[in-house]
């Protein structure tokens, strides 16, 4: 028989729970429990008490209550070995102090074992304590069934933190991602952004050049031009002027003998 995995957790042996053959249906099989056969090497479950003493009635009802206590915060474990269902059920056995001295030093060895970090983030070492917390709640839960449950409480509440941090921390790693890939793409944007205005900027400062050449060849044609009027009206100036003065003369030769 395969055992599953270790835990800190103390089981009872294994119980085989086989199907009946006769019911193919899933909901009408027959559930019956029975010894591992000792031919396979499997453990032996727990015999009842020697000479058939039993518990009184309120013991007895105190102990089943107890066991399903314990079955509510410690499921049964169940694996399949050759087409066999195999049932291990937590452990209603009280503690002694024997066993919590062991409890912390398999917690030590198994820590050192899966070599787990001593700071910081570990799965392994999360998992190997939630383990000894619930051995724990399991011996606490035998002497002390509401003492057991607030324990599981408190657990249940420990989770949940843990649970709400992890996902925060998922989301806010994704959400650093996701701006890092937009800053990113950002960035490449911005380049080229900044390329394309450095190079309209060279553009306008040429058209620029071009404009303010071509400013001042206008300039220097207009100017040009101006001297070129200006000294073509003085001429035409002279010339009316000594014409002007001619016909005077001439005016005042034809007007001097009449008198």
């Amino acid at each position: 028989m395969i055992p599953p995995n270790t835990s800190l957790v103390k089981y009872d042996n294994p119980v085989l729970v086989s199907r009946n053959p006769e019911k193919k249906t899933p909901r009408a099989r027959a559930l019956k429990t029975s010894s591992p056969p000792p031919s396979n090497g499997g453990p032996v479950p727990t015999p009842p008490p020697k000479g058939g003493s039993k518990l009184p009635p309120m013991e007895a009802q105190k102990a089943q209550q107890t066991d399903e206590i314990l079955n509510s915060i410690l499921p049964p474990r169940e694996w399949t070995e050759n087409g066999q269902l195999w049932v291990q059920q937590v452990s209603s056995t009280p503690a002694t102090r024997l066993d919590v001295v062991n409890l912390q030093e398999q917690l030590d060895m198994r820590l050192q074992q899966r070599q787990a970090r001593e700071t910081g983030i570990c799965p392994v070492r999360r998992e190997l304590y939630s383990q000894c917390f619930d051995e724990l709640i399991r011996q606490v839960t035998i002497n002390c069934a509401e003492r057991g449950l607030l324990l599981l409480r408190v657990r249940d509440e420990i989770r949940m933190t843990i649970a709400a941090y992890q996902t925060l921390y998922e989301s806010s790693v994704a959400f650093g991602m996701r701006k890092a890939l937009q800053a990113e793409q950002g960035k490449a944007d911005m380049e080229k952004k900044i390329q394309e205005l450095e190079q309209d900027k060279r553009d306008l400062e040429r058209g620029v050049n071009e404009l303010k050449a071509k400013c001042d060849a206008i300039e220097k044609r207009e100017a040009e031009r101006r001297q070129v009027e200006e000294k073509k009206h003085s001429e035409e100036i002279q010339f009316l002027k000594r014409t002007n003065q001619q016909l005077k003369t001439q005016l005042e030769g034809i007007i001097a003998p009449k008198k």
